[in-house]
């Protein structure tokens, strides 16, 4: 038997279990790109005037660290400007998932020593993540490259953008491999791994707004540098796409040679002891909870104060962003204001849009603690738990209670530090006050979401990824819903569609407590649920 048997019977495995994932997120990366693109082409007839509005705004150091440069002054480069660093990103992470799912997951649960038992050879199941991984992310690159085409778009830009978006989807692949060797858990590797992707980003950001030569010279260490320097619709360096293949090859070749320098459940890099006595934070399920998510929660603050602090920054150039009255209609459509409201105050409408659009990715974080409920079950660690004094009910209302104050603190923070920021650069800027009275009416449409993510996990701990599919959802049609000039019956599914831009309107106390209300009914529901069924 070669190191490599069962290759085959684990990819068609991995294919199986994430038939509904990587369909839907090819399928979302794509509208993504092809969405935005075709929107900046409807709004400007011609490069120049894009460039007399956005000019400005493309050369400020908070778009710069956000963004990274403009890929060329032309229509189409300028269409692709906010989607191709942060699409990559997207892309990165998608890979990370899968290979990090189907190995350190796989290994950390007991199955893979199970799939192991059979005809399988050691190097078969990292073989099999990296191709779905390798796969899925030219998948991704090759689905948006043909949106663009369609989109008339010139087929060498178009390929140049597909190539820019495969070249972090590679090196994630290859860093992920890598992580999941050193450490003997999924979070260890998650660190890991997530920790390079923060690294590269800020090494990007550094380079992109350094003033010197030296400085510069940043943006070429961090492969997330070679997105910008593809150039799509400019310079087409294509070439870049396989110096990111040859670096996402050479860092799974290193992650083949440490798998077979370690034990099976086991990592490179030895655990750290713990204490000799738990402290008595861990003595209730609050403070277990809080133990095994506060890593990815700490990272989730830190990530919002940097948003937060970027959008301030932005602020100062709202008037310019706005010049343009199609990209006013656009806004305000989103914001859910009058065009006549947003001219009166745009900086405060650009604050409320940026704040609604922020909830809808922290609604994420709280999801991502629900979801931890059902790993726990699903590992057989909550049965363990419960067979102490702790009662279902203590144990759900840890995860479900954790990601709802979750979703309140991120929100709190961002509009904090936004408003922070903003009225330090604009004058006319909403005030700390009013950016967290904006936040505060946000927070119960994304408490809706964590809600429906605590239900399907008391129904069926299998059920809980679907709350991906329900955010998702709840997010395309509350912040995209009215631009696409969706029936306003669909677009009212979605919580995120009765957040009002407070800055400019008036506290809505109805609306608040019923999306509130109706988070508590499924959050209740969710309970009731878990208390009743078998676990897994």
């Amino acid at each position: 038997m070669s190191a490599l048997s069962g290759t085959g019977p684990l990819l068609a495995l991995a294919l199986r279990r994430d038939r509904v994932l990587i369909p839907l997120s090819a399928l979302a990366l794509t509208a993504y790109s092809v969405g935005s693109a075709k929107a900046t082409v409807a709004l400007y007839s011609d490069a120049a005037s894009a460039m007399k509005d956005l000019g400005s705004v493309l050369n400020s150091p908070s778009t710069l660290t956000l963004y990274g440069p403009a890929t060329t002054t032309s229509l189409q480069g300028l269409s692709i400007f906010k989607t191709l660093l942060m699409g990559s990103v997207f892309v990165g992470l998608l890979a990370f998932t899968i290979v990090r799912r189907h190995t350190r997951v796989e290994e950390e649960e007991g199955r893979l020593e199970l799939i192991g038992a059979g005809v399988v050879g050691r190097q078969a199941p990292l073989t099999a993540a990296v191709l779905l991984a390798v796969s899925t992310t030219l998948l991704v690159g090759g689905l948006s490259a043909a949106g663009m085409i369609g989109l008339g778009f010139p087929a060498t830009g178009s390929l140049g953008f597909g190539a820019a978006w495969a070249i972090t989807g590679l090196i994630m692949t290859g860093v992920t491999a890598v992580a999941c060797q050193l450490t003997s858990s999924a979070r260890g590797a998650a660190g890991w791994a997530l920790g390079t992707l923060g690294v590269l980003f800020v090494l990007r950001a550094v380079g992109d707004t350094a003033t010197s030569d030296a400085g510069r010279s940043l943006r070429w260490i961090s492969p997330l540098g070679w997105v910008n320097q593809v150039f799509p619709f400019g310079a087409d360096r294509l070439w870049l796409v396989g110096l990111g293949a040859l670096v996402g090859a050479l860092l799974v070749g290193v992650a083949f040679a440490l798998l077979e320098r370690r034990d099976l459940g086991a990592g490179l890099l030895a655990s750290r002891p713990g204490r000799a006595r738990a402290p008595q934070t861990l003595s209730g399920p609050i403070g277990l909870a809080w133990r095994l998510t506060r890593t990815p929660m700490s990272g989730w603050l830190v990530a919002m104060v940097f948003l937060g602090a970027i959008y301030g920054n932005l602020i100062a150039n709202v008037e310019q962003m706005l010049g343009d009255p199609n990209v006013a209609r656009i806004l305000a459509q989103t914001a859910g204001v009058s065009v006549d409201q947003l001219t009166t105050a745009m900086a405060a409408v650009y604050s409320a849009t940026m704040l609604k659009i922020s909830v809808g990715f922290i609604t994420a974080a709280g999801t991502a603690v629900i979801v931890r409920l059902a790993v726990e079950e699903r590992s057989g660690r909550g049965e363990v738990v419960m067979a102490s004094a702790t009662s279902r009910a203590r144990w759900f209302l840890a995860y479900a209670v954790g990601g709802l104050a979750l979703v309140a603190l991120l929100t709190l923070v961002m509009a904090f530090v936004m408003g922070s920021r903003g009225a330090a650069a604009l004058a006319e800027a909403p005030s700390v006050g009013q950016a967290l009275q904006g936040a505060a009416e946000a927070i119960p449409a994304a408490w809706v979401v964590v809600g429906a993510a605590a239900l399907l996990t008391g129904l069926n701990a299998r059920w809980a990824p679907y709350a991906w599919a329900v955010l998702g959802a709840a997010f395309v049609l509350g912040e995209f819903g009215t631009t696409m000039n969706l029936p306003s019956w669909l677009v009212g599914l979605s919580p995120f569609a009765h957040v009002e831009a407070y800055p400019l309107g008036h506290w809505d106390w109805a609306n608040v407590l019923v999306l509130t209300a109706i988070a508590v009914v499924l959050t209740g529901a969710g309970l009731a649920a878990y208390r009743r069924r078998d676990l897994t």
